[in-house]
Order: C-alpha cells, then structure tokens, then sequence
C-alpha cells in the first residue's frame, strides 16, 4: 500500500478552486487500487493535508497524470500558500481494531509485506 499526503498552506479558494478539487477527488475514486482518503488541519501550523490511499505506484500515478489534477497544478499559486507533497510505502498498519472506516482498515499491511 502506497500514501501519497498533500500539504499546503491556504490562500483565498473561489468557486473554479472547488470545482477541480471536486472533480479531482471523483476521480480518483474511480481509479483502480484507490483505497480511501483523509484530509487534516494543524490549527498550530495553519497547514491542511489531505492523504490518499492506494494498493499501488500505478493507481496513484492514473491520478497524477489526469486532466483535472494537472489543471489544479498549473493553478495551485492562486489558491495555496506553498505545498510539499510526501510518497510513501506504507510498510504496516496495527492498532486496536476500533477504528472502524479508514482506508487503512481495508487493506492491513503485516509487518514483512511489501
């Protein structure tokens, strides 16, 4: 399992802003191997960041390379205060078992799974 986490600082979002976020997250639910998403604000920082979730490189590579998030791309100084975005392999995923509806839950990862 892969995550790919997007972290940015916000500027002022228009209507055109939410329409590509929108498209962008129907689009990757229709992408083989799209596990699941979470998104997070840090009141200390001022930071958001929304996590994806993916059972491959090549499922979150088809989002990368689709229309709309290469739109977003070329417009994101209008809208974010700088961003820095973090692939990586999620190696295990343990816990209590009570957390029930995180993409994670769907997909547990052992340790010594790759």
């Amino acid at each position: 399992m892969y995550a790919s986490t997007f972290i940015f600082g916000k500027k002022q979002f228009d209507a055109r802003f939410h329409q590509l976020d929108q498209a962008i997250a129907e689009a990757a639910k229709t992408i083989p191997g799209y596990l699941g998403e979470e998104a997070w604000e840090n009141p200390q920082t001022g930071l958001f960041a929304n996590v994806y979730y993916w059972e491959s490189l090549d499922a979150l590579q088809a989002l990368m390379q689709h229309p709309r998030h290469l739109e977003a791309k070329q417009a994101q100084a209008e809208w974010l205060d700088g961003y820095e975005v973090i692939v990586s392999q999620v190696l295990r995923t343990y816990g209590d078992n009570r957390l029930t509806g995180l993409p994670t839950s769907r997909q547990r990862v052992s340790e010594g799974a790759a």
